[in-house]
């Protein structure tokens, strides 16, 4: 660990053991089954400068725009957890594309994309694939932002299309056991779990993902008890009771990262003080191994820059497609049909 904590935490100890955290320690990841590689197009001389050509067009983004992060983190999250990470979220294809499903409101990050791809192809027609340019894409993101450069490795084929109906991501309501029966289903644990949601050390949510919790927490006509009273008072004004068809604001998940879209530990610290934007946050302290990791992040940033880049690194392998499995569109916003 980065520095001596006042919390014993057996599962994050275990789970950061094997992290191979920053660039420098990335080679040395066991790949996982599905045959991916640590630099793959350039030790394939498909494309050998595929890496550089995606961080340079990610730092003209973030200079422009800090949030893009928080934008690529939202889309990288919301690809991978419903089909694998297959780039499935970025194609306009199909009666209902699944990034039209309610659960996907308001995702960004496409134009991103779709500019880096550009990029690519005019330099290595045909041979990185849009699955992979968004794990590179939002892991440079996550380094300029602060948080770890952890590894990603290549060769993911994209996938064909996939409807709306097949999202199941959770509303940000979902109970704590829920929510890990989710993340499990994902081969994802506790310490996963609770290191990913610190994703939401920065971004924005709508007013309608909280608003149960201001006005009408389980029905109760009461709010959320487990909100503080500042933080209830403030959210409020921002969030007033709306009618349908009225403007439904944005507020920030974590107000101390705000528009700076900062990683930071005081994601944790919040929750520990009742100060929880999403009711999903403010549950980890409903378990005891998850209240355990968050006393630990909180006073250990550099345990959850660790634990978050093994946690991304192990959603970024889940139900990829190698090989003959998929395709590497020209375009990715369209199957090459």
């Amino acid at each position: 660990m980065g520095r001596i904590m006042s919390v014993a935490l057996p599962l994050v100890a275990l789970s950061v053991a094997s992290i191979c955290y920053g660039m420098a320690d990335a080679a040395a990841a066991k790949p996982p089954s599905t045959y991916l590689k640590w630099h793959y197009y350039k030790t394939t001389n498909t494309c050998h400068d595929a890496e550089e050509y995606v961080r340079h067009e990610v730092k003209l983004f973030w200079d422009s725009d800090k949030s893009i992060t928080a934008k690529l983190l939202r889309l990288v999250y919301s690809d991978c957890f419903v089909t694998g990470c297959d780039a499935s979220i970025l194609l306009d294809e199909g009666p209902n594309p699944e990034k039209n499903a309610p659960q996907n409101r308001g995702l960004e990050g496409f134009v991103a994309i779709d500019k880096i791809k550009y990029v690519l192809e005019s330099r290595c027609p045909g041979k990185v694939s849009c699955a992979d340019i968004l794990h590179l894409a939002t892991r440079d993101a996550v380094h300029l932002a602060g948080g770890p450069a952890y590894p990603v490795l290549t060769g993911r084929k994209d996938g064909k299309i996939s409807d709306a109906a097949s999202v199941d991501l959770p509303s940000p309501s979902i109970s704590l056991q829920s929510v890990l029966e989710y993340f499990k289903s994902r081969n994802l644990n506790e310490v996963h779990m609770t290191t990913l949601l610190g994703a939401h050390t920065m971004g924005r949510t709508h007013c309608s993902y909280i608003v149960d919790r201001l006005y009408n927490y389980s029905g109760s006509g009461k709010p959320d008890p487990s909100m503080s009273a500042t933080l209830l008072e403030s959210l409020r004004k921002l969030c007033p009771p709306r009618k349908k068809g009225q403007p439904d604001p944005l507020v920030y998940l974590n107000p101390e990262s705000g528009s700076n879209y900062k990683f930071t530990d005081s994601y944790y610290r919040r929750i520990l003080s009742h100060e929880a934007v999403l009711g999903v946050d403010q549950q980890l302290l409903n378990g005891n191994d998850t209240k355990q990791i968050t006393e630990e992040f909180a006073v250990g940033f550099e345990d959850f820059r660790r634990s978050f880049a093994e946690s991304m690194y192990q959603m970024g392998n889940f139900k990829v497609l190698t090989g003959n499995q998929g395709e590497i569109r020209k375009n990715c916003r369209y199957t090459n049909k």
